[in-house]
């Protein structure tokens, strides 16, 4: 139905996925890993008017790829989404993390330059630095954090900001995420997969399975699978142009 978070550029068979997805998602955020790849995905996904891509530089190879950073500011203008961004403090990547967070300030800064963005943003190991510079840069721009992995606090911080939140199936298996889910505000919910990085025994998730989550939804909501599908897709209308979808 809908999924907020995926790289459906990099299945093995995206071009056959491609009018699948169309057909059977209401609404698909394809983030990208470069503006490169950016460039590249809206040409050969162009047609699709429930397929959005969004132009990112994700930080785990930001050391890759620092030489696309003015090419990544040149294209937010021409994007109303931009993801996947952010930072991620883990071990392999620390390294890299003043860089990545010089790359997202310019990105916030520049996304405000434009009047805002929706922003998919990747928070792994550094949920507190990234609300830093949402806190700091995002006066306009809309802020969804995609499979946040934070604290409880850090969660609550970042409600307060008016952050939202896209969540899958991956991030409920665990009981760190569905206690998270508590925290999160209803009306601020989307779904994702993170595919094809993310799987399901091992077979990536497919676009379509990010609205599996309604049943946890429901059972965290103490409300119907229906009421909570209702909910998502207004959740949708009201993020992205405030109309019915």
């Amino acid at each position: 139905m809908i999924d907020f978070h995926c790289h459906l550029d990099l299945y093995q068979n995206a071009l056959t996925l491609l009018p699948i997805v169309a057909s059977r998602n209401l609404f698909t955020l394809v983030v990208t890993t470069s503006p490169r790849a950016w460039q590249a995905t809206s040409q050969v996904f162009n047609g699709y008017k429930n397929i959005e891509i969004a132009v990112g530089l994700h930080p785990e190879i930001v050391g890759k790829k620092a030489g696309e950073r003015e090419l990544l500011l040149s294209c937010i203008s021409k994007a109303k989404y931009v993801g996947e961004i952010g930072l991620d403090g883990s071990y392999r990547y620390k390294e890299t993390i003043a860089m990545q967070e010089s790359i997202m300030s310019d990105v916030l800064i520049e996304c405000e330059r434009g009047g805002g963005k929706i922003l998919s943003i990747h928070s792994r190991n550094a949920a507190g630095r990234v609300l830093d510079l949402v806190e700091k840069h995002c006066q306009n721009s809309t802020a969804v954090l995609h499979w946040f992995s934070g604290t409880i606090t850090e969660a609550r911080r970042a409600k307060a900001l008016g952050c939202w939140f896209s969540v899958g199936p991956a991030m409920l298996r665990g009981a760190k995420g569905r206690a998270l889910l508590q925290e999160l505000p209803k009306d601020r919910i989307l779904p994702e997969t993170d595919g094809p990085f993310a799987t399901n025994h091992s077979t990536p998730l497919m676009p379509w399975e990010a609205i599996t989550i309604a049943d946890a939804l429901a059972d965290s909501w103490k409300t119907s699978k229906e009421n909570v599908i209702f909910q998502l897709k207004q959740n949708l209308s009201t993020l992205i142009d405030g109309n019915s979808i």
